[in-house]
């Protein structure tokens, strides 16, 4: 029996191999809760309601959560997304679970049809998927849930199986994707790069004319307040742009949406990084990997940094002159670059003062860090990634700062997360001022991060740093 069956089954004696106790109160139980009631068997859903199939980026965080209570599950999360890779490469967004009836989810398995559209791509023909992707989180959570159990690892062959599909992923990103020329990543739209709702995708969205309202049904409003999701138009706009997508069969060059974004890069670059240490777990040499990945954070600061606003912007590919133009929207997007190891230190800096200023309040006005500008005329609390505080960005801004030394910020937003966490019922996301649950509950991302904080409070070290996490984010020691 795995910590996470230990944890629900509520025995009668109290099983002290797991420390803390499983007390029916307790943070640590009722996560394990959350993910035991979301697990479907061979993966996790993001929640049984509005998100009833397994997704990309969401099982990456959450496989970083089930390392503590079960890496084998853990391993099995990872695996089972990989499965559904196509040939080219990508992690499609979204594995379609058969056994939920079509009209749970929008869009269906019947709009991508990607066994059939996608089949120039190589999509799976034993497995519905989406056409998109998420941000690049796999090659970072593969190596923690490794970390977790590297005994059961190795005699799994998990690292060996996993590498050559991660590598791949990689590669199609890095050549596919490269669609500004620059280096980086770009995103063909706005749910690839996981924050749906965005004003930084107000613009470049504004020339994409919206599919008619009458062509789909949106099954998000019959589990969340209409004011509280995408309006309509962007509806309508997101359908149209995957509706093209779809229609010149998954091919990345020609559509009229192509942003490089700073969190989705520096998630790969993250990753890169993963993979120079699961490299050298097998044998290999991982420098071109830790090489690769330093170009790629000076192509980030050259591309995307803006000194005098302090922050990443995201790059509008085909928009503005012929290198395309930065989006002056202040999205959580631009300080995720801070767990990026290699940053320049005033680069670091800059962010630690913009995360913790005016625009953002970390620590001051608001506990999370909202998902855009407070002073942004698009701000709104409440409304899908245009001003609430999620937990999985939260918990990368909290990577970042003990990345870069600033111990007791990441204390401190360690402690809100926590908190906000468990006083939510582990909510998707929640108002950045009152921490008022929005959106769903018992969110499987949520309770895994939180279930991976609460452990890193026992491996921290009598100075408060996370020493084990720091060396895994900065890939470790070279020699």
């Amino acid at each position: 029996m795995d910590r996470s069956a230990q944890l629900t089954a509520r025995p009668t004696e109290r099983d002290i191999a797991y420390d803390p106790p499983p007390a029916a109160e307790a943070l640590h139980f009722r996560a394990a809760t959350v993910l035991e009631g979301n697990w479907t068997g061979a993966s996790t859903v993001p929640s049984r309601g509005l998100y009833p199939h397994q997704w990309s980026w969401d099982s990456a965080f959450i496989a970083i959560g089930l390392r503590h209570l079960s890496p084998l599950r853990a391993q099995t999360e990872l695996e089972t997304l990989l499965d559904a890779q196509w040939g080219d490469g990508r992690i499609p967004h979204i594995v379609f679970n058969p056994s939920v009836p079509l009209d749970a989810y929008f869009p269906s398995p019947d709009f991508w049809c990607s066994s059939t559209a996608g089949r120039a791509a190589g999509a799976p023909r034993t497995v519905q998927t989406s056409g998109i992707v998420q941000p690049p989180v796999h090659a970072l959570a593969a190596w923690l849930v490794h970390r977790a159990d590297p005994g059961l690892s190795r005699a799994r062959g998990f690292l060996t199986r996993v590498y050559p599909r991660l590598a791949a992923w990689h590669r199609y990103l890095l050549h596919r994707r490269d669609l500004g020329g620059g280096g980086l990543a770009s995103v063909v739209h706005p749910w690839e790069q996981g924050m749906d709702n965005s004003p930084c995708w107000d613009a470049p969205l504004s020339r994409i004319a919206p599919a008619p309202a009458r062509s789909f049904r949106r099954a998000d409003l019959d589990h969340g307040a209409a004011e509280d999701r995408p309006t309509d138009l962007d509806y309508g706009r997101y359908v149209r742009l995957a509706t093209e997508y779809r229609d010149r069969g998954y091919a990345d060059t020609g559509g009229d949406f192509a942003v490089e974004d700073p969190a989705f890069n520096a998630l790969l670059i993250a990753s890169e990084h993963a993979l120079a240490r699961i490299a050298r777990e097998l044998g290999a040499p991982g420098t071109a990997r830790h090489a690769r990945a330093e170009r790629l954070t000076a192509a980030l600061v050259e591309r995307l940094w803006d000194p005098a606003e302090g922050m990443f912007f995201c790059r509008d590919t085909r928009g503005g002159g012929p290198d395309g133009e930065l989006i002056p929207e202040r999205s959580v997007s631009g300080l995720l670059p801070l767990l990026l190891p290699a940053l320049p230190r005033d680069i670091t800096a800059a962010l630690v003062r913009t995360a913790h200023g005016p625009h953002f309040g970390l620590g001051d006005t608001t506990r999370l860090a909202p998902s855009y500008d407070l002073l942004g005329e698009a701000f709104d609390p409440h409304r899908y990634w245009r001003g609430p505080a999620w937990f999985n960005t939260s918990w990368l801004l909290e990577r970042g700062l003990r990345t870069h030394g600033e111990r007791a910020r990441a204390d401190a937003l360690r402690a809100a997360v926590l908190h906000l966490a468990g006083t939510s019922g582990f909510a998707e996301y929640v108002d950045p001022y009152s921490g008022e649950a929005c959106g769903a509950t018992g969110f499987s991302w949520t309770a895994a991060l939180a279930l991976d904080l609460l452990h890193d409070e026992h491996a921290r070290d009598t100075d408060g740093v996370t020493e084990l996490a720091v060396k895994e984010l900065k890939g470790g020691d070279r020699g």
